[in-house]
């Protein structure tokens, strides 16, 4: 293994993609090189990511950290990782095996090469993990993006006609779906974090032969394939600037790739921090605000604004903290979670956490009966975050501490700054 080629080859399947598929698809290989060369390599990122954010670093919970033990750590990362190479192999036979339906060509080596190489993205951004409060929006970002890879790649490996690409790629990510989802419950049984998850992809009707696919345009993935769309757009002025070799260009042209996959196909300016003072109150449930701050932070075509506050009473030390962010260039992200109908339940000895929709917001509490501590979130226009937490009486408190300030104002404010693809 050429450790130099292999780093060349990431960057050029995820930087310029549609002049590297056609370079995969005509090399020769076999399954065990594949695996040898890539597969074993790469899938090691996000287990070994998964580890260290699992049992060293930590989640936090409630005020408190929880960290898995070292040996079930070990055992879910390995079993993981074990499972993901499995999974690579299974979605290639899957993917083999859809080939005719979406005139295709059947060749299970090529069919591999689109799993291996798509699922690049996403491997790559597992090692996200381990960053605290944005690291699951960067690994959310590089599976979708992994998503468009294998777009890109199925007319090349597989040899299916540019306009059935699209439905070869739906049904194919409603499978991996399934099988990621069977594969985090065996994992989660392991390390003790199993949730419940649903995700409503959608209406996928897979036709005759022939390969008519139609998909609700309102569903997640017609929605993914409208952004999709808006992606493309974007890549090809990142492939105008790479044979430029104008490093300011190539540098903008991806900030607009990256800005397209998270804010949903969109440019999106994140709102100034004065924007979002008036939506931190002076006062909120009976305490006065003893601290403030508000700043916008960028990168790589990606902004995010955040104002955080404190609210506290000496006498009684009581404390609450509220956090108002918007995410901007993230956009994207927050909407296809709502858009894939997320839930979460988990409940504790002392405690319980959850995640739902409500009204078209996606909303999440967490609740400790015991310290009588707990945290209230709410997402506003697929686009603005905003949560309470500390000490309450019980969490209707908090909601209704909430619901004091101006969130219908705020919702208002998520067309701002937006420049449609």
């Amino acid at each position: 293994m050429d450790i130099n080629k292999m780093i060349a080859r990431v960057k050029a399947i995820l930087l310029t993609p549609k002049t590297e598929w056609p370079v995969i698809a005509a090399e020769p290989a076999t399954v065990a090189d594949l695996y040898k060369n890539w597969i074993v390599i790469l899938a090691a990122i996000p287990a070994v990511a998964g580890f260290i954010k699992g049992s060293i670093i930590g989640t936090t919970f409630l005020g408190v950290t929880y960290r898995a033990g070292i040996g079930a750590g070990l055992t879910g990362a390995i079993v993981g990782y074990a499972l993901g190479l499995a999974m690579a192999y299974v979605m290639a036979l899957i993917i083999d095996a859809l080939a005719p339906n979406f005139g295709g060509e059947k060749n299970p080596v090529q069919a591999l090469k689109t799993v291996a190489y798509a699922w690049t993205a996403s491997w790559v951004a597992g090692a996200a993990q381990i960053i605290p409060g944005i690291g699951w929006l960067i690994a959310l970002a590089g599976g979708i993006y992994g998503i468009y890879l294998l777009y890109l790649g199925l007319p090349h490996t597989m040899k299916a006609p540019a306009e059935k690409a699209g439905g070869y790629t739906a049904v194919s990510v409603i499978i991996a779906i399934v099988l990621s989802w069977i594969c985090a419950l065996v994992v989660g049984g392991i390390i003790g974090t199993g949730a419940l998850m649903s995700a409503g992809a959608g209406n996928v009707r897979l036709g005759d032969s022939g390969g008519n696919v139609t998909i609700d345009a309102d569903s997640a993935l017609g929605k993914l394939a409208a952004a999709g769309q808006k992606m493309e757009a974007a890549s090809k002025q990142l492939e105008a600037a790479q044979k430029s070799g104008d490093a300011d260009a190539q540098a903008k042209a991806m900030g607009a790739v990256m800005g397209a996959a998270m804010g949903g196909g969109d440019q999106v300016e994140a709102l100034s921090p004065d924007l979002l003072k008036p939506f931190v109150p002076a006062t909120l449930a009976g305490l006065a605000r003893t601290d403030f701050s508000a700043e916008k932070n960028g990168a790589m075509g990606m902004q995010v604004s955040e104002a955080h506050a404190t609210y506290s009473d000496n006498a009684s030390g009581r404390s609450l903290r509220l956090e108002v962010t918007d995410m901007g260039s993230a956009k994207g992200l927050m909407a296809m979670a709502g858009w894939a109908a997320l839930q979460q339940e988990r409940e504790t000895e002392h405690g319980y956490e959850k995640t739902y929709k409500v009204d078209g917001r996606l909303v999440h509490e967490e609740w400790n009966s015991q310290d009588k501590h707990g945290e209230y979130g709410i997402v506003l226009g697929d686009r603005f975050a905003v949560k309470l937490s500390g000490d309450a009486d019980s969490m209707d408190q908090l909601k209704a501490a909430v619901a004091g300030i101006n969130l219908a104002g705020l919702e208002a404010l998520k067309g701002q700054g937006v420049k449609k693809g």
